[in-house]
């Protein structure tokens, strides 16, 4: 009777030990898998900062590359037209180079409006250049662009800075 209560202890301390190395290993495995939630939480957040960051910048392009903002922001007293339309396109070109790293993070809606904004007005710019004489001055080809840019709808842009507000909006939700 005696062995079999000295056994009976034995067992209890063992089984008490096996319970304590369980309860040991599920506290470790979940730090462990609250750690790596944080981790997933931290690449998330830094995610959407990306896409809001690259939100931002496209705005800025579709803000700039507007018809009535590009004329404004170009120096051209003394160019001819020919002149003012080729900076007119660089300057188009050359803030779309800028920024065509951002479209791996919006969609590709967003990316087609953007690159069919940048398309859009090169185009528009081309067609009122071709219609100057060939000694047409800057002041000429900038007046022609504005007086385009006041007919309704002729500035694809704010529709572009709609469809990336839309986008933040849903990012932001």
């Amino acid at each position: 009777m005696i062995l079999l209560e000295f056994k009976f202890q034995y067992v209890e301390i063992t089984v008490m030990l096996i319970y304590f190395v369980l309860m040991g290993l599920l506290l470790f495995e979940f730090r462990r898998m609250k750690e790596q939630i944080k981790e997933r939480m931290d690449i998330n957040n830094e995610g959407l900062k990306l896409k809001l960051q690259a939100l931002e910048r496209l705005t800025v392009f579709a803000e700039r590359a507007g018809l009535k903002n590009l004329v404004g922001r170009v120096e051209s007293m003394q160019m001819s037209a020919a002149g003012l339309h080729a900076t007119l396109i660089d300057t188009i070109k050359g803030e779309f180079d800028y920024n065509v790293s951002q479209q791996i993070y919006v969609s590709p809606e967003v990316w087609g409006a953007v690159t069919r904004l940048k398309d859009q007005n090169i185009y528009i710019i081309n067609q009122l250049a071709a219609t100057l004489p060939v000694h047409a001055n800057a002041m000429d080809l900038g007046k022609r662009i504005l007086e385009y840019s006041m007919s309704n709808n002729a500035e694809l842009n704010t529709i572009v800075l709609d469809a990336l507000q839309f986008e933040a909006k849903k990012v932001l939700a």
